[in-house]
């Protein structure tokens, strides 16, 4: 099974890939970390992809961000395919219309958790829309520690601050690349509980990659991947669900 998530007529897209092949190295040690792998990222939805260690997960979401090129196929954000883009262009694209959580937060230590969430912006020559910052903090719980630096913050609280800057920008994707890889499990479900709200309630669009099947219960849609292949998939996940199925996916 190479293709995945056949959305509804009336269904936009934010984000996909058409029979992408990505290989790292050549000869003896080519690696092909996708393999004809196509996929439809729906616009408002929480997508969470999973998978065995080595089954290009990071990969799929890193090619569908941007952020590495694949070796052959068509990926696009919205109705812009990326492989037509100069490097400047795909700056541009991923500034303006993507947000990105990382497990490592990657918050710049002499900047508050204000100037942090708010440094995309500034980067870009923004002023952040006040309205929209005031719900993204309140959503995040941040109101009474935006003038902390990060090094005054609980692990928790800085990747709430990462996921705050992410979606700041009003993007139109947010990619989280294992966002709770770092947090303990009340830290996690407080994060994963706001990206859920952020896609009920303000429509935001949400592509994790994750390993735990606490997480991607969070989510709409679980994709499962191995060896670079969409293998199943499931709608309405449960986390006794996933690891059912990561299990005999040897996850």
């Amino acid at each position: 099974m190479t293709s995945a998530v056949v959305p509804d007529e009336q269904e936009t897209l934010a984000a996909r890939a058409v029979e992408v092949t990505k290989i790292y190295g050549q000869g003896q040690t080519e690696v092909r970390a996708l393999d004809n792998l196509s996929v439809d990222i729906p616009s408002g939805r929480y997508t969470a992809i999973m998978g065995p260690s080595g089954s290009g997960k990071s990969t799929l979401m890193h090619c569908l961000a941007g952020l590495d090129r694949i070796t052959t196929g068509r990926i696009f954000i919205g109705d812009t395919e990326l492989s037509r883009l100069s490097e400047k262009q795909l700056t541009l694209l991923r500034r303006d219309k993507v947000g990105f959580v990382f497990q490592a937060f990657n918050l710049l230590p002499t900047l508050t958790a204000a100037e942090n969430v708010e440094l995309p912006l500034a980067i870009a020559g923004r002023k952040p829309d006040r309205s929209w910052f005031d719900t993204v903090i309140d959503a995040v719980g941040l109101r009474e520690r935006l003038a902390h630096k990060p090094a005054e913050l609980s692990g928790g609280q800085q990747q709430r601050v990462a996921a705050a800057r992410a979606l700041a920008s009003k993007p139109a994707i947010v990619f989280a690349d294992e966002p709770t890889g770092n947090l303990d499990s009340a830290s996690s479900a407080e994060l994963l509980g706001f990206m859920r709200r952020s896609v009920d309630e303000y429509g935001q669009t949400i592509v994790m990659v994750t390993h735990d099947p606490t997480a991607a219960a969070y989510a709409d849609h679980v994709l499962f991947l191995v060896d670079g292949r969409i293998v199943d998939e499931m709608a309405n996940p449960t986390a006794e669900k996933v690891l059912d199925l990561m299990k005999k996916l040897g996850g």
